[in-house]
Order: C-alpha cells, then sequence, then structure tokens
C-alpha cells in the first residue's frame, strides 16, 4: 500500500492545474505585441514565421515597416515601397507575399498594383496587375492560385471574384459573389473557399457564402451575426471567426465562432480578450494568433489600430 505521504503527493500532481484538462472553448493568453500599432493591415504566414505588412498605426499614420515574428518576438525586416496602403490583401504563396491591391495612404484611391516580397532575398518585384482596381477585399490560397474576393472601389462597393495562376502569372475573373461586399473573412476548408460576412457603405451582412472551383458556383453556408473586417481561419476540419465590427450597434467584437465540420450552426467559443475589428487570424505553430487590428469601432481605413497579439489556444472537438 502507498504510504499516505506518498499518496497525497500524487494527488496533488494528478490536480494540478497543469494537468487540467484543456478548455474546450479555448485558452487565451497574450503574445508579444507587434512593434507598430496596425489597423487595415495584413498578416500573412508559414511554418516559421508569421509577417505583419501596412496599414494604419498612431495618428492614423500609414505603416511602411514590415515586420516578422518568429514566435518569440517580432523584428522589422524591411519597408514596404511607395507611401503605404490601407486595406490591402496579402498571402504567402511559393516563398512570395504576394501583396494586393488596397488604397493609396495619401490619397484613399485603390489601387491595382500587385507587389511581390521575397522572403530570402528580401527584394521587391512587380506581379501582374489586377484587372481592376480595389481594396478592402480577402484574399486565399486555394490550389496553388490566389483567390481574390469583393471588396470596393471609388464608386461602389463589388462583387467581384478574380483568381491569379502564378504558372501562367495571368488573372482570371470566375463565378461574382451573390453579394457585392467589402471586408468579407476569407478562408479555405475542404477544398472550398468561403466568404464570410462583410458589408456595404454602412450595412454589415451575416450571410456565408461558399466557392465550388469544380463547377464555379456559389452556394450558401450558415449564417453570422452581421459585421465586417473579421477574420477567419480553417482549423480541425472546421472554420473559426474572429472579432470584426458591427456598424449598426458601434462596436468592435470579441466574439470567437466555430463552424465544425458538416454542421450548419456556428457555435460560440471564449471570446478574444481585447475586442478589435480588422481582427487578422492566422494558425502558427500549435496556436492561431490574432494579430493587430483596432479596438475602436467606426474608423474606417485611417483608424490607430493596436500593436496587440493574442493567442489562442484550442482543442480540436471531439
Amino acid at each position: 500500500m502507498m504510504p499516505a505521504r506518498l499518496l497525497l503527493l500524487a494527488l496533488t500532481v494528478l490536480l494540478s492545474p497543469a494537468h487540467a484538462a484543456p478548455d474546450p472553448r479555448g485558452s487565451w493568453s497574450a503574445a508579444p505585441p507587434m512593434l507598430q500599432s496596425r489597423a487595415a493591415h495584413a498578416v500573412v504566414g508559414d511554418e516559421q514565421a508569421l509577417f505583419a505588412l501596412a496599414g494604419t498605426g498612431a495618428g492614423g499614420r500609414p505603416v511602411l515597416e514590415i515586420e516578422r515574428f518568429d514566435g518569440s518576438r517580432w523584428q522589422v525586416i524591411g519597408r514596404l515601397p511607395g507611401q503605404g496602403l490601407n486595406a490591402p490583401a496579402a498571402v504567402l504563396l511559393q516563398g512570395q507575399i504576394y501583396l494586393i491591391g488596397g488604397f493609396g495612404s495619401s490619397s484613399n484611391l485603390p489601387s491595382s498594383q500587385v507587389l511581390r516580397y521575397d522572403i530570402k532575398t528580401a527584394q521587391w518585384s512587380e506581379a501582374p496587375p489586377l484587372p481592376a482596381p480595389r481594396g478592402g477585399h480577402g484574399a486565399a490560397v486555394l490550389d496553388g492560385r490566389i483567390h481574390i474576393i469583393g471588396g470596393g472601389n471609388s464608386e461602389r462597393t463589388l462583387n467581384l471574384h478574380t483568381r491569379y495562376d502564378p504558372a501562367t502569372q495571368r488573372w482570371q475573373d470566375l463565378a461574382p459573389l451573390p453579394r457585392a461586399q467589402g471586408s468579407p473573412a476569407v478562408a479555405v476548408q475542404g477544398g472550398r473557399l468561403y466568404a464570410i460576412g462583410g458589408r456595404s457603405g454602412h450595412q454589415d451582412f451575416g450571410e456565408v457564402h461558399v466557392y465550388e472551383p469544380a463547377t464555379d458556383s456559389w452556394s450558401r453556408g450558415p449564417d453570422i451575426s452581421p459585421r465586417g473586417t473579421a477574420g477567419a481561419v480553417s482549423h480541425c476540419g472546421g472554420l473559426l471567426l474572429f472579432g470584426g465590427e458591427s456598424q449598426a450597434s458601434h462596436t468592435s467584437l470579441g466574439e470567437v465562432l466555430r463552424l465544425r465540420p458538416e454542421s450548419r450552426q456556428w457555435e460560440a467559443l471564449n471570446p478574444m480578450p481585447t475586442p478589435r475589428n480588422f481582427a487578422r487570424a492566422l494558425p502558427f505553430g500549435a496556436a492561431i494568433y490574432v494579430v493587430g487590428g483596432s479596438p475602436t469601432a467606426g474608423s474606417s481605413h485611417e483608424s490607430a489600430g493596436s500593436a496587440v497579439v493574442e493567442r489562442l489556444d484550442l482543442p480540436c472537438p471531439p
């Protein structure tokens, strides 16, 4: 029989927080903040690092510094060419960061420019421009090609859906979104492209549109409460949605929602400690990071932003 003293020690170890079961709704912790405050920015990443580019910072000034996060600290590794961009889209593909469109920080005019940053050489080049200028659009990589969804120009909100093939270096127009919308959250899951929420003018949307590449067609997914500027990532075969902005209630949102595989309803997880619009979320390592964004609603593309980075540890659902 185990002596009483050893039995008590064993029970203490088993019941200690280190051995507690992980919270199925997720556990949040603070991560090292960026060196620059950012909103209306872009964040991309791979297995080695996260990269933050563009957007606006303190006083609404354009942020030109490119920052890299290796899991322990952020450092500036370069600068954007030009005078800055608000609400561009970005993806990381084949060792290249594609920074696509956006609004000029000084002119507020939409751009069709596509800038390409080589991570190894730290050199910028230009890729073929978008067929039409836009900003506030979503972007994702599906089957090795870049999809650009929605956004807006100087006159209207757009329903455009455009794809870039790096092998041919050509853009192609595909089936448009069922509704014109800016600032949708875009993610890829199960070989399909999801466009979640979005807005036009002062109206927010809660529709979820699902693109099937085999048929070049859109179908309807389960709705969310209306919002724009949220972030979305694929996780454990499902989708996660982070934050955003409700124009109706004039609030930045801290909600985290999960759509499980084959489910028709979103479920609420533990909210972000810091509610944010332009919530840029990415998986990195064993966690998901929400990088920058603005806690202040209604500041559009001239937000002071924040340097806040928060980490979500979330077990896969059973």
